[in-house]
């Protein structure tokens, strides 16, 4: 009886739109691996066919990540060797993966990283906003009311914040960026590595200008990055000024909901809020 050193899971990064850049190591390890676990194996072929590998594929998506667990843990085993790649970029960003390898971890199972293409990172390193820290949300909720919820939630949030967007909800998610940071500044990432690869930047209303002026801007696969809050300390001190700014329109005579109105402009927040602090001011008096 013979035994096997038990395989390896390879968690492969693969081309984003330019196949130039699957890296030599990635393209050696799809050809020597037994088999290779595909988000979409017809999608895969293709890139396969343009590599000259016919390595056996198996499907490995959301709806069976689970109950492929068990069958992909035999294989290795068995001592097979596997590849895990998604339809693009690196697996487990915002694709699948997660379940299996952690349940392979778990299980003592050996996974190698093979590293390439990932669109967050390459979006990052060429958009001019703070790279130092950033937050990365994947895709922001479909429904109007849940998107909007997320991107408040994200609100006091001072690293840039990274979203992946798709062509039929790219203006729906700059309609709630507008309405959440209407003076923040956005850089908007298409096409990655692709021929009309293109970096928009501006604010939520300038970026839904420009889309409506020029809806080919629309097509193709977003990262959507917005330039974090201001540090607190500047927060702070405008929390100085609102306290004389309040009181300096009390005492100009303007009344608490006019006054309310012009300090949610100047300072942000929500005119409900500020209503409140003005009319204790003015009994205070």
């Amino acid at each position: 009886m013979t035994h096997h050193n038990p395989g390896t899971l390879y968690v492969v990064a693969t081309p984003i739109g330019n196949l130039d850049d699957l890296t030599p190591r990635a393209a050696r390890v799809l050809a020597e691996v037994s088999r290779i676990a595909a988000e979409d194996t017809r999608h895969s072929a293709r890139l396969l066919a343009h590599l000259g590998v016919s390595t056996p594929m198996l499907s490995l998506h959301e709806h069976n990540e689970a109950r492929r667990v068990d069958t992909l843990d035999g294989y290795l085993a068995a001592g097979e060797s596997i590849a895990l790649i998604s339809d693009a970029g690196t697996p487990l960003i915002s694709d699948p993966g997660f379940v299996l390898v952690r349940e392979l971890r778990a299980r003592g199972r050996r996974i190698v990283p093979v590293p390439g293409a990932c669109a967050l990172v390459a979006a990052l390193c060429s958009a001019g906003l703070p790279t130092d820290r950033f937050v990365f949300g994947g895709f922001l909720p479909a429904k109007p009311g849940a998107r909007r919820q997320a991107l408040e939630a994200w609100s006091t949030r001072e690293e840039t914040l990274v979203f992946y967007e798709s062509p039929h909800r790219i203006m729906h998610t700059l309609d709630a960026l507008n309405e959440c940071f209407p003076e923040r500044a956005v850089v908007l990432a298409r096409e990655l590595t692709k021929t009309f690869e293109t970096f928009l930047q501006g604010t939520p209303d300038a970026l839904i200008a420009q889309l409506t002026q020029d809806p080919n801007q629309a097509r193709g696969e977003f990262v959507v990055m917005v330039a974090g809050a201001a540090p607190v300390t500047e927060r702070e001190h405008q929390d100085i000024s609102a306290d004389e700014l309040m009181k300096a329109l009390l005492d100009e005579g303007v009344g608490v909901k006019q006054g309310a109105a012009v300090v949610a402009r100047m300072l942000g927040g929500r005119k409900q809020e500020w209503y409140a602090r003005l009319q204790a001011l003015k009994t205070e008096h």
